[in-house]
């Protein structure tokens, strides 16, 4: 088994686990230490806990409740990979703890959980701006209701929530440039992180991560116009941890890398010309 970890922080960690065990391996007892969900991209497995079995395919959901025993066993050839949330109690109780739903084991693959999954996978290769704690609380949310035949109420935010929503806007704009998450900004909005993020995307319609990638990228395209500090130099002082991540989210905002977005803004006009060719027309 190979396993990176992600993300870590204190109310969910995301887990990337890749088998290695070979078809016909005898399968042995394992422990779930948490609350957990996870996502299967590819390949297929075997779960089998509390005398129930399921056969898990890519898009399929093991639900994993603290202290079941499972076991997994490997009947195919084809090395499964899965995304795997461990949640706080904390949050699992905001978002619904109720038990038929984490002694659930499997769920098979579902559109409305599939699209969830894959989102998830698209933040881990760099292809999203969304927060991978946030796509995790949505997943985990999705899950719930789905087990549980409850469909989430879209509702208005009272004036305290909105104000609590643009209060946090204004403190992660302040803060864009050190490294704040969203646990940070859910304590500064006095609210726990998974009610702060339905809170601030109802009532601003971006997530506090997109929020906060949106504000880094403002301040970047401002000293990449007027500034004579490095590439490297004005990603790191608006709050990217590294090069390479500031110059793929960069791209992808305005169409072109940091560098020739910096020669446009100094009169390059030929890159404007060649941005404004390359739209279609009609």
């Amino acid at each position: 088994m190979m396993i990176t970890t992600t993300l870590r922080s204190g109310s969910i960690e995301v887990i990337d686990r890749r088998c290695t065990v070979a078809p016909g391996t005898e399968p042995f007892v394992e422990v779930h230490d948490g609350f957990s969900i996870s996502y299967v991209r590819r390949g297929s497995f075997g779960y089998r806990t509390r005398g129930e079995s399921f056969e898990l395919v890519a898009g399929s959901i093991l639900v994993g409740h603290p202290g079941d025993e499972y076991t997994c066993t490997h009947d195919h050839a084809h090395a499964d990979e899965c995304l795997s949330f461990h949640l706080a109690a904390a949050i699992v109780e905001a978002i619904g703890d109720r038990a038929d739903v984490w002694l659930t084991g499997g769920v098979p693959p579902l559109p409305e959980l599939i699209v969830l999954g894959e989102l998830a996978q698209a933040v881990v290769e760099g292809r999203s701006d969304v927060g991978l704690d946030e796509v995790g609380m949505w997943l985990t949310a999705r899950v719930v209701d789905v087990v549980s035949g409850a469909e989430r109420m879209r509702c208005p935010e009272r004036a305290l929530g909105r104000r609590r929503a643009v209060d946090a806007a204004l403190w992660i704009d302040a803060h864009a440039h050190e490294t704040i998450d969203l646990e940070d900004a859910a304590t500064e909005a006095g609210l726990s992180p998974f009610h702060f993020l339905r809170v601030f995307a109802n009532v601003l319609g971006v997530t506090p991560h997109q929020y906060l990638v949106r504000c880094r990228l403002r301040r970047a395209a401002s000293l990449l116009a007027g500034d004579e500090r490095s590439i490297t130099d004005v990603a790191l002082d608006v709050g990217f941890g590294d090069l390479s991540n500031f110059v793929r989210t960069f791209r992808r905002a305005a169409g072109v890398s940091p560098g020739r977005f910096r020669r446009a803004a100094r009169g390059d006009r030929k890159i404007l010309q060649d941005r404004l060719a390359a739209r279609p027309v009609g």
